[in-house]
């Protein structure tokens, strides 16, 4: 069940997505039958806090001696060593590759930290372009065009090889992916789960909660991967939505290398890895394929008959047919 992903060999497609799941160098022995896993993300909002409790320390001590400052190393320096610290201890404590993600906002903090990043051995690394809009005036061309030079700069800087995780909220996602495949990622994860605010109506104020993924959720991946299978250079991960087996190899039929997996960690335990690789197995078997390669991209619109089937026309047909579909149970 062997595959490539950003050109590292993985024992099989499951990689384990960023999550608390990775969070925990003494507990990714749980993990050992994944293909791979993504360490949970430092953010730019990390970064910032060390940067002003560093900040904080420096200004106190400069009040009680001013000549002494200097024994400070410089704030450009500073950040969260303790994700550097854990990024080394997940390497030496696992033995399947290691992906790093980083989620920040400013040039100069994305090269930095990716240069450190890389220097603790982990084997890849995932630039998570998660980004809410706040600035009505700000154009999406823009947003796009600043993307793309993050991971032009970023990829200047390091040599370990660069995955992008992406939100599906472009005006056309697959012209966006088509402009950062020119030689710089060497992979695409489809897509992000954007955090939503929810709102207490009996406090009236806002509140935070976490929706896990249901199987539902992968067609969108689906569609994206199936799409774009044959028209990159580089390898896609499918996102969102895979908690079988059943799920995963429609990933792969699409297109995907490998596909990452968490909410279905969290409702089955860590031992669910299994059961999703077995069931894979199991469908391979029954259909007589050696190798993941053998299957990977059959339903891709590259490979279809059908030009149309990924496109609106099916759309149509589908709302045109919606009491056949929606009520064939209960006419049984």
């Amino acid at each position: 069940m062997k595959t490539i992903y950003l050109g590292l060999n993985l024992k099989n497609p499951l990689i384990v997505g960023a999550s608390s799941l990775t969070g925990d160098p003494e507990k990714l022995h749980k993990l050992k039958d994944a293909g791979a896993i993504v360490i949970k993300s430092l953010f730019e909002e990390q970064i910032q806090l060390e940067e002003m409790e560093m900040m904080d320390a420096i200004q106190e001590y400069a009040d009680r001696n001013a000549e002494m400052t200097s024994l400070f190393p410089s704030l450009k320096h500073a950040g969260p060593k303790e994700y550097l610290l854990m990024l080394k201890k997940a390497k030496q404590s696992i033995d399947i590759p290691v992906i790093a993600s980083l989620n920040a906002m400013r040039d100069d903090t994305w090269v930095e930290y990716a240069e450190q990043i890389e220097g603790t051995g982990v084997d890849a690394i995932e630039l998570n372009f998660y980004i809410t809009p706040r600035n009505f005036d700000t154009a999406g061309a823009d947003t796009i065009k600043q993307q793309i030079n993050t991971l032009n700069k970023v990829q200047e800087s390091i040599k370990i090889p660069i995955a992008v995780k992406l939100s599906p909220f472009y005006t056309n996602p697959l012209s966006v992916i088509s402009g950062m495949d020119v030689g710089k990622a060497k992979g695409f994860v489809l897509f992000n789960k954007l955090f939503q605010p929810d709102i207490d109506i009996e406090s009236e104020s806002l509140k935070q909660s976490i929706v896990l993924s249901n199987s539902y959720d992968v067609r969108l991946a689906l569609r994206f991967t199936g799409l774009l299978y044959g028209n990159i250079k580089a390898d896609i991960a499918s996102s969102g939505g895979i908690i079988t087996g059943a799920d995963a190899i429609k990933t792969i039929l699409a297109g995907a290398s490998a596909f990452q997996t968490v909410s279905s960690l969290y409702k089955n335990g860590t031992d669910h890895i299994k059961t999703i690789l077995s069931d894979i197995e199991k469908w391979m078997d029954s259909k007589g394929y050696d190798s993941i390669e053998d299957f990977k991209g059959k339903l891709s619109r590259k490979n279809l008959k059908d030009p149309f089937a990924y496109r609106r026309s099916q759309y149509v047909d589908l709302l045109m047919q919606s009491d056949k579909y929606l009520f064939k149970d209960r006419q049984r």
